[in-house]
């Protein structure tokens, strides 16, 4: 019970992030190091989904 609501959250998060990302890298002048830092955490997300699966 309590890893679907995490893994609900987590989803949240990670569709919010995708999100994040496709209007940065549209402006004309996108921030770089932000796109890194929004795809790394977007890919935290994506990890401890992973281990929610497994368990």
């Amino acid at each position: 019970m309590v890893a679907d609501v995490r893994a609900e959250s987590l989803k949240a998060k990670h569709a919010a992030l995708d999100t994040q990302i496709s209007l940065e890298e549209r402006r004309p002048l996108p921030d770089t190091s932000l796109i890194h830092d929004l795809k790394r955490q977007k890919l935290k997300i994506k990890d401890e989904l992973q281990k929610i699966a497994v368990h």
